[in-house]
């Protein structure tokens, strides 16, 4: 049977005031509404619920039991009314991202947020090479995804949300030039990526240059998985095809990457809060993967695995790699 939530309030109502008069006036009805309810209650319930006296109201066995089930269900009927009470929150939030950030994700979680907020406008920027912080520092965007070398100090702004680490990666069937700098692929600037790789190349004095560059981590990955070019990347983004070649070409091991919710000075809108929280629950920070294939190479850097070298830079800093 289904008992009719208004008579269950009804009857918590009367418990808790001890009184049916007490209990009119809370429930904004009269007294003789009051004992029509509890009435009509006990009448589906089969029992009797409450013990009357001119004198006195006390519980029966089973108005106790009943009542415990009462503020049970009464409960979650509060809990599910607040969960998809409709939202007084209204505006725009600016939003930015990186590609690879949430995958598959995303769509999820931005219908997850407009069911929840209608009346919220979205206006969300995706791309592999946006200047994410300086579009948060422009007041361009609310919020937004950035994507930082790893900070040991803890300087570096904004709450980490996931952690990884740069590896440099290849195709697996990849041969370096028999001569010459080797080939390398980076997204343009400004990208982590390509300032961490870049800065490792030059710093551990490796002969190399830059033969393809691509706005999108599919124009990268295809470069690579063809075997024209070495590239430095998430070890969460490797794909079929590609394995960390580390520690070989003479090539060092990089840096820790952080992913990070960044707000700009305006940008802590309520509308903006409730999208940032949001984020925070769908995302579960991981620890650094150290090895992504079991070809992976060293993770210092020093003699290659193949027996090889490190190349020697044969061009200044300012013509080294682009």
């Amino acid at each position: 049977m289904d008992f009719d939530p208004t008579l269950l309030r009804t009857f918590v109502a009367v418990v808790d005031t001890g009184s049916f008069t007490r209990a009119a006036r809370r429930q904004h009805i009269t007294q003789s509404a009051v004992s029509h309810q509890v009435r009509r209650l006990e009448e589906q319930a089969g029992r009797r619920l409450l013990c009357r006296t001119t004198r006195s109201l006390t519980l029966s066995a089973d108005g106790e039991e009943f009542l415990r089930h009462a503020r049970q269900i009464l409960r979650a009927l509060d809990a599910l009314a607040l969960r998809f009470r409709p939202s007084t929150l209204s505006g725009k939030v600016r939003f930015g991202a990186p590609e690879n950030f949430m995958g598959g994700r995303l769509p999820r979680l931005l219908a997850r947020y407009a069911r929840a907020f209608p009346a919220v406008r979205l206006d969300v920027s995706i791309s592999a090479n946006l200047d994410l912080p300086a579009m948060i520092e422009a007041e361009e965007l609310d919020l937004a995804i950035a994507i930082s070398l790893h900070d040991p100090a803890g300087g570096a702004a904004g709450q980490v949300l996931r952690r990884t680490r740069l590896a440099w990666v290849a195709a697996e069937n990849f041969e370096p030039p028999a001569a010459g700098p080797l080939p390398f692929a980076f997204f343009p600037p400004p990208c982590v990526h390509r300032q961490a790789g870049m800065r490792a190349i030059e710093e551990a004095g490796i002969d190399g240059h830059v033969v393809f560059t691509s706005h999108s981590h599919e124009g990268i990955h295809a470069a690579v998985t063809a075997g024209l070019a070495i590239t430095a990347i998430a070890l969460d983004d490797i794909g079929p095809g590609m394995k960390v070649i580390d520690g070989r070409h003479g090539l060092p091991s990089l840096p820790g990457m952080d992913y990070r919710l960044v707000w700009s000075e305006a940008g802590r809108t309520p509308a903006a809060i409730a999208f940032g929280e949001l984020i925070c629950e769908t995302q579960t920070p991981s620890p650094v993967r150290t090895n992504a294939t079991p070809d992976s190479g060293d993770l210092t850097a020093g003699p290659a695995r193949d027996g090889s070298t490190p190349r020697t830079a044969t061009r200044t800093a300012s013509s080294g790699p682009a």
